[in-house]
């Protein structure tokens, strides 16, 4: 059971073989230290990764050493062997899988990432049930992409394979609506060295003054009311937000 189509499947093998590493890099930088932030709590050792693209963000956990050992789950061939091109030295395993089925025991790892996936899952619920089965922990991370005006953008995510979208409310009723209690999250912007990368070369948008000035002051202003106004005001202005959940002992499933 594929995750959406193939035609899908096709669009994550373009990706995986863009010759654009540096950008894929950059985010996977990011996403790296919001997941490791919000775990300092706990100290996993058996860490697996399910949607884990290029092994970008395995490249940066394997070399800031958290976790001990590490193992990745994509749905794309062409992932899994870039994944094990990597050759990361805390990798053990790597494998290809259907998009929902994960391929090991109960309780098997102490900590499951799922990184900026979610949102292109058809059926959300029988993933996190499968992710639940097999983790001590989850931690989850999904990028913002509702905003107001968004239907004018709808091309934009469809075209990037984002069929869900969420607020870190609504993400937080998902997981906790599954039986998963929410133990630490995280709401961040884009990174200032990130958004000039998209403008510059991926946009192609002639550099100029005025525009890195532009963009450094926006991200500084929200920021800075983000820390004055606090986690609602955070929240609105959030590119992306992370969380990590344990099984609740409230029993909240609904199904």
């Amino acid at each position: 059971m594929a995750i959406i189509t193939e035609d899908l499947v096709a669009s994550y093998n373009d990706f995986y073989t863009d010759s654009d590493v540096e950008w894929r890099m950059l985010g996977a930088k990011s996403k790296a230290k919001n997941l490791i932030e919000v775990c300092q709590g706990i100290q996993p050792k058996k860490i697996l990764e399910v949607g884990a693209g290029d092994g970008s963000i395995l490249h940066y956990l394997n070399e800031w050493k958290f976790g001990e050992e590490l193992y990745a789950l994509e749905i794309a061939d062409s992932g899994v062997s870039l994944i094990r091109d990597r050759k990361l030295e805390r990798l053990k395993e790597v494998n290809s899988f259907d998009g929902y089925t994960i391929p090991y025991a109960d309780d098997s790892f102490d900590l499951v990432i799922l990184a900026h996936v979610l949102e292109h899952v058809e059926h959300e619920r029988i993933l996190l049930r499968e992710l639940k089965r097999v983790a001590r922990y989850l931690v989850i991370e999904v990028p913002l992409d509702y905003r107001f005006g968004v239907d004018q953008r709808m091309k934009h995510f469809l075209n990037y394979g984002h069929i869900n979208m969420y607020t870190p409310t609504l993400i937080r009723f998902l997981l906790q609506s599954e039986g998963l209690s929410v133990e630490a999250d995280k709401t961040s912007l884009t990174p200032i060295e990130t958004i000039k990368f998209c403008e510059y070369q991926v946009k192609k948008t002639p550099k100029s003054l005025f525009k890195t000035l532009r963009i450094e002051l926006e991200y500084r202003i929200k920021n800075l009311l983000g820390a004055i106004l606090g986690k609602n005001k955070r929240e609105q202005f959030g590119n992306a937000y992370t969380v990590l959940t344990k099984k609740s002992t409230q029993n909240l499933e609904i199904f």
